[in-house]
């Protein structure tokens, strides 16, 4: 056997083991759209507090719970997406959308997501709401890191940028709104581009 013939059989063993340890039918598709969710409802939250509450969010108010609201339905929409796109690609790669690599991909990304969520949820309860931007990109970079390790690896590059941006956002509370949207809506949609060129736009 020539040594190019090994190479070759490396290189097949290689792509066999990533695609048994890792779930490789995320699209950068679906990080563009959840960017551009993102960006369309921190503009229906700014357009809220500028034209109803006088451009000063009263935090126990009802403006306020429509903000809420309108975070729930981004993450909604996001989510979504990202369950269709990723079936209809991993269907047409021939893989399966549910098995082992796939259900500790998502155990692992819940753990800091549900945990942050839920400490977010406590403090809000609480009335401490200053910080809730900042956690809300610390606990996401944290999940996307978490998850990394099961799905395409560069994932981890944007978890670590997330949770820079929001202790960024902790240090300068004043400018968390628009941090908010760098993280969440720009950084997404950058992130998600490159994601598509590099993966599917070859396939």
């Amino acid at each position: 056997m020539e040594p190019k013939d090994y190479l070759k059989d490396i290189s097949e063993i290689k792509q066999l083991m990533n695609k048994s340890s890792r779930f490789i039918s995320l699209s950068g598709l679906s990080g563009i759209l959840a960017g551009i969710y993102a960006i369309i409802g921190a503009a229906v939250a700014y357009w809220l507090v500028m034209n109803y509450s006088n451009g000063t969010l009263l935090l126990n108010g009802e403006i306020f719970r429509w903000i809420l609201l309108d975070l729930a339905l981004v993450a909604l929409f996001s989510i979504i997406t990202a369950v269709i796109i990723t079936t209809r690609k991993a269907k047409k790669q021939g893989e399966k959308i549910w098995d082992g690599t796939s259900r500790r991909l998502v155990f692992n990304f819940l753990i800091p997501l549900v945990s942050g969520g839920l400490y977010i949820l406590i403090i809000l309860n609480q009335q401490k709401y200053g910080q809730t931007g900042a956690l809300m990109l610390i606990f996401y970079g944290l999940a996307l890191i978490n998850a990394s390790k099961y799905s395409i690896g560069n994932i981890r590059y944007l978890g670590f940028i997330e949770i820079l941006l929001g202790l960024i956002s902790a240090v300068i509370p004043g400018y968390g709104f628009w941090i908010w949207v760098l993280g969440f809506g720009v950084m997404h949609i950058i992130y998600g581009t490159w994601m598509y060129l590099k993966h599917d736009s070859k396939e």
